[in-house]
């Protein structure tokens, strides 16, 4: 009997799912994403010397003017933040970043991003696809681009984990669940629903993936789908997975205190000591949120929180990784929807609105020069003043510094050309 005799695709998938669920004990990562694209990675271009990213995403706007951008000269501008000396001359940070003014030898900042994005939303849709959100269709995010043009390290470990993230930004998109993320809460808890169930024994176990084998052959023989299969083979995966020695990369119990103490205690922090032992276990993209800098009300309060986290995490990041020699080989990004207005909103106890139009983010190894800046704002950092870079500019520079071809066209299921970048350029002068 046909149990799908009219079924679309997502009537297959949910089977599939479900099946898993009740036939191995087990959920599976991820479930996201719609029909799949080829996997076959293409030839890399020349570009910078990174093998792997980590990515950190400022949630909600980070202010330029009060982190990576601060105009000294403009009280008015600057309110309660000063500018203060980094380890680099002519580098200047906002007075709550101590810590990373101490390692700005080892990063570039963009000071002229732009973006045509002012919403939420929006903003960080295209910031993580490169695309403007559209209702017919889910682009693939850029760590989904990344692991489709540059192919997993690790056999058995996902090739894109995100930390705290939000699934909007971690999808698939077109390429389909298996270049989606692997999402992760809290970084102290691991990959979830990565380890058998407690109550499953062993001979248990093995009698369920051999039941749920001889299903998948007579349904596979009777309604062949790409999709299906694509699903069945991650399945596999994750049974793979399951028996890694390597699943320890999660563990974070395995760091010494003082390690993790460095690191600082937050989620956030732990996100980034996290990133750190995946990326050195072979895991090729990992993004890692901090919300909270949607500053309107009382910026200058939620600010000094907001750096006070990100301060310590991302200078024992830098430094962790310059240490064992991997900053090489890891390109570390900061990056955020926009930035902050230049104008001070009084009436709203001294909040800042979104500004699209010039803000900030960082690059740091992976082939990139430390230590130097990109473009410039006017003297109050409300627009870009010259080398200005796009969002898919710097999508595409990211694409560079991994030596992937950034200009190589992928079809969607809908025949449609798409690239990681769109039509953005790599900003080349970074590379070093």
């Amino acid at each position: 009997m046909n149990p799908f005799p009219k079924a679309d695709e997502l009537t297959r998938r949910q089977f599939v799912s479900n099946a898993a669920r009740a036939y191995l004990g087990v959920h599976l990562f991820p479930l996201l994403g719609g029909t799949l694209a080829s996997a076959a990675p293409e030839t890399v271009a020349k570009g910078g010397s990174a093998k792997n990213v980590i990515y950190l995403f400022m949630a909600g706007g980070m202010s330029h003017v009060d982190t990576f951008d601060p105009k000294p000269a403009k009280k008015e501008v600057m309110g309660k933040t000063e500018a203060i000396a980094t380890k680099v001359d002519g580098v200047m940070v906002g007075h709550y970043l101590p810590k990373t003014a101490a390692v700005m030898d080892q990063v570039c900042v963009i000071n002229s991003m732009n973006s045509t994005q002012g919403a939420h939303a929006q903003g960080s849709y295209i910031m993580h696809t490169s695309y403007d959100m559209r209702g017919t269709i889910k682009h693939p995010s850029l760590g989904s681009w990344v692991l489709r043009l540059g192919g997993r390290i690790h056999p058995e470990l996902p090739g894109f984990v995100a930390v705290n993230s939000v699934p909007e930004n971690t999808s698939g998109g077109f390429l389909g669940a298996k270049f989606a993320a692997a999402p992760i809460g809290s970084p102290d808890a691991g990959l979830m629903d990565s380890r058998r169930p407690g109550n499953v024994t062993t001979e248990d176990f093995e009698r369920r993936l051999a039941l749920a084998d001889r299903m998948n052959r007579q349904f596979h023989g009777r309604y062949p789908n790409a999709d299906v299969k694509a699903y069945e083979e991650l399945y596999r995966e994750a049974i793979s997975l399951m028996n890694s020695k390597d699943l320890s990369a999660f563990d974070l119990r395995q760091e010494s205190e003082s390690t993790r103490k460095l690191y600082g205690s937050s989620r956030f922090a732990q996100g980034c000591l996290l990133a750190r032992r995946l990326v050195d276990n072979g895991v090729r993209f990992v993004e890692v949120q901090l919300g909270g800098w949607d500053t309107h009300y009382d910026n200058f309060a939620g600010v000094a929180g907001r750096c006070q986290e990100f301060d310590q995490a991302y200078a024992a990041l830098i430094t962790d990784l310059a240490k064992s020699g991997k900053l090489k080989d890891t390109l570390v990004v900061v990056a955020t929807e926009f930035g902050r207005s230049p104008e001070i909103q009084t009436e709203h106890n001294g909040g800042r609105d979104h500004h699209p139009q010039a803000f900030s983010c960082l690059l740091a190894g992976g082939g990139i020069k430390g230590g130097v800046k990109h473009g410039s704002t006017d003297a109050s950092a409300s627009k870009v003043k010259d080398g200005i870079v796009t969002v898919q500019d710097f999508n595409a520079t990211i694409a560079h510094a991994l030596a992937l071809p950034y200009d190589t066209i992928v079809m969607s299921p809908s025949k449609r050309p798409f690239k990681i970048a769109d039509k953005g350029v790599p900003v080349t002068s970074l590379f070093g």
